[in-house]
């Protein structure tokens, strides 16, 4: 049975804190690399046909979604952010599955990322580009990498969890 936590508070926030620091960092000092090596648009071959180091700035979200809207893009886009880490904070109030949690400190951690850089350039700071099967993959950070291998261990939880309980509601 589940135990439900009332008001705001986490009960164990550090998890969840450590998590966007560690990402937050990770992916701050990586981008920071970036920016300091490479001029805007600059290409590193490192594997042919396969994998490059790039400095490629974002101004949208995923798959360069939103990148047009100014102003208005930005405030959207730090409004989502934020909206995302607060419905993280209430998911973990009522969660007592750690796998679940886990994901969900990945996800945090890559929002707050690539939140700084909203807040700080209006954009997001792109740099690992690959090739997969001779197609170009939009290029990504550390924090997107977080937020998605956070999403997939959230699905895998969730189908996980979804097999028990059919697993446990049958009747013989």
């Amino acid at each position: 049975m589940q135990k439900m936590r009332r008001g705001f508070e986490l009960r164990r926030p550090w998890p969840l804190l450590l998590a966007i620091a560690i990402i937050g960092t990770l992916d701050q000092v990586t981008k920071a690399m970036i920016l300091s090596r490479l001029y805007p648009g600059e290409v590193i071959e490192i594997i042919g046909g396969f994998f490059n180091i790039v400095s490629y700035r974002n101004p949208g979200a995923a798959f360069g979604l939103f990148a047009s809207g100014g102003n208005l893009r930005i405030v959207f886009l730090v409004g989502v952010s934020v909206i995302a880490i607060v419905v993280i904070i209430f998911l973990l109030r009522s969660s007592t599955d750690r796998i679940m949690n886990f994901a969900l400190y990945l996800i945090a951690g890559g929002a707050a990322g690539n939140l700084i850089d909203r807040i700080r350039f209006g954009n997001v700071v792109d740099f690992l580009d690959f090739y997969v099967m001779g197609r170009h993959w939009p290029a990504f950070n550390v924090a997107d990498s977080a937020i998605t291998v956070g999403v997939v261990i959230a699905l895998i939880s969730i189908y996980r969890s979804d097999i028990s309980r059919k697993g446990t509601n049958k009747t013989d």
